[in-house]
């Protein structure tokens, strides 16, 4: 008979898990053995929260779950990060916990703890199996929840014990997600509203692309000239190159984004919760626009105010449905010409906020501007970009141009230390496509040393690491609230590139911007992970304050 722990696997081959990260414990050395003989790629990780972030990633990347794994509360304490992140970017993700025999339960054993009530309010769902012939069936619940509707991440504490048990058989059919289609009478007056409006927007977010939808959405932004923003932090959403896009929402949008956004008669949410940085503190849209809002899970249609009309639907599904009422009733040609003249103006005005020239950095250090300028023309379409929290991936989002979607990874959350993990599941789950992660000083300290598991893996991965010596987002809000004060945001010298060569990957401190671009192909180009040290002037502090 089989174990639980292979019961357990049996449950993550139905819901399509290839890949697991952890950092092994003993508490689940029963799931580890069972994993042993599995098509399951298990990758032992520097710390549980860059497994947490490699799942992460990488289930936001495949749309389907990734396992980590972490043991007992120290462990999970450990995983926490990543778990959050997962669930405020809604991606399927498994967090599988070790936990103590059942003998041992409720006396305060060796790192016990309530997991599941820890992790119930980040989590979607958390759960511990009472008994050994439970844990497939409720692993599989587990895994359906995380890919249905909103995905998310969810919390299954597996008592060390049980997984040693011999267990029933457990063959458990492949999971489908269902994709919920619209009343095509809401449909209907989704597409009569729109054509009322005189400056509609489309608002796209990450449920585009779970959808794979991004060329469903093109076309329908052309065939009624509607022009269209990504979400934050989903600026891969829609071709940025199309005349069509206006730009990509937060913290770094262009004030040409802003004003149309502000301006917007109409809003036609799809595949987004609208979340505080999208709607600029929750601004956005104003009494004054009228808001259609799209997406596949009911509790979050709406967000800070009501939509006129709600629509619970896939986005693929919506668009499909509203591109057969658009191709039977084409909209009229006058409308379609004065469209066409607002939308030329507000993509021109987008790409004069846009076009990166010169900042403000002082002579002896890098200018981001500058940076992002080479980064602009040196990477492939196809390179998929990963992003940590911090003031220095401002001018990438501002500057940079993503043309395929599946091509930008950060974190709706602003966790740190998630670029570098995540730019390793990158390169797991698309091993022929460049990877390059853009982190700060600040955030590659907390988990560069995974850059070691990339060494070990054989993941050429690029690292970027933006150094101003400083919490530089921190060192803004302190400098904006109490001026002349700063406390605990100056850091400490690091020599990045020689720390990258300590653990096996390249390094190099580029001096100059004209040794950056060079330096940036022979890195594309290198069969082992790299890292590039870019000293920033801490003076050039935001975007918003670099006017060049």
């Amino acid at each position: 008979m089989p174990s639980g722990g292979q019961a357990v696997v049996r449950a993550l081959l139905a819901a399509g898990v290839d890949h697991a990260f952890c950092v092994p414990g003993e508490s689940f050395l029963g799931l580890l053995d069972a994993l042993y003989d599995a098509p399951i790629r298990v990758i032992a990780t520097r710390h549980e929260g860059g497994a947490a972030f490699m799942a992460e990633a990488y289930g936001k990347l495949t749309r389907r779950p990734a396992v980590c794994m972490g043991t007992r509360m120290v462990g999970a304490g450990n995983l926490a990060i990543g778990i959050h992140t997962a669930r405020q970017d809604s991606s399927p993700m498994l967090a599988l916990l070790g936990q103590v025999a059942t003998e041992q339960r409720y006396r305060e054993a060796f790192q016990e703890a309530e997991l599941a009530h820890v992790f119930a309010p980040v989590a979607k769902w958390s759960v511990e199996p009472p008994r050994a012939d439970r844990l497939g069936e409720l692993v599989l619940r587990a895994a359906r929840v995380a890919v249905s509707g909103r995905p998310g991440p969810v919390v299954v504490s597996l008592r060390e014990d049980l997984l040693a048990e011999e267990v029933p058989a457990f063959e458990p059919s492949p999971i489908e997600p269902p994709r919920p289609a619209p009343p095509l009478g809401q449909v209907r007056q989704a597409l009569h509203d729109l054509r009322a409006a005189e400056r509609p927007l489309l608002l796209l977010g990450g449920g585009v692309l779970a959808a794979h939808a991004t060329d469903a959405f093109v076309r329908l932004a052309h065939a009624e000239e509607v022009p269209v923003v990504a979400a934050w932090r989903r600026p891969d959403v829609y071709p940025n190159d199309d005349a069509l896009f206006l730009g990509h929402g937060g913290l770094a949008a262009p004030p040409s984004l802003v004003k149309r956004l502000r301006g917007a008669d109409l809003i036609l949410a799809v595949g987004t919760r609208l979340n505080e940085q999208t709607t600029r503190g929750y601004t956005v849209p104003g009494s004054q626009t009228r808001l259609i809002h799209v997406d596949i899970a009911a509790e979050d249609m709406g967000g800070h105010r009501q939509a006129e009309l709600a629509i619970q639907s896939d986005a693929a599904a919506f668009a499909a449905a509203l591109r057969g009422l658009i191709e039977a009733e084409p909209l009229e040609q006058v409308r379609r010409e004065r469209r066409a003249a607002l939308n030329a103006a507000d993509r021109a005005a987008f790409e004069r906020d846009t076009t990166p020239g010169r900042g403000r950095a002082r002579p002896g250090f890098l200018d981001h501007q500058a940076l992002a300028a080479t980064l602009r023309c040196t990477l492939p379409p196809e390179a998929i970009v990963t992003t940590d929290a911090g003031n220095f991936g401002g001018w990438p989002a501002r500057y940079l141009r993503w043309r395929q979607p599946g091509t930008f990874l950060g974190p709706t959350s602003g966790a740190m230390g998630y670029a570098v993990p995540s730019a390793i599941a990158a390169k797991l789950a698309r091993p022929g496509q460049p990877v390059v992660a853009l982190v700060g000083d600040g955030g590659f300290l907390m988990t560069g040393n995974e850059l070691e598991t990339a060494v070990r893996e054989g993941l050429p991965v690029v690292v970027l690491v933006y150094d101003n010596a400083e919490y530089g987002t921190i060192r803004m809000h302190q400098e904006r609230e109490h001026p002349g004060r700063p406390i605990a945001t100056a850091l400490g010298p690091v020599d990045v590139a020689a720390l990258g060569r300590a653990l096996g990957a390249n390094g190099l401190r580029v001096r100059d911007e004209q040794e950056f671009g060079p330096a940036l192909e022979a890195a594309l180009a290198s069969s082992l992970p790299t890292v590039l040290h870019l000293r920033t002037d801490p003076a050039q502090i935001s975007v918003a304050s670099d006017a060049g």
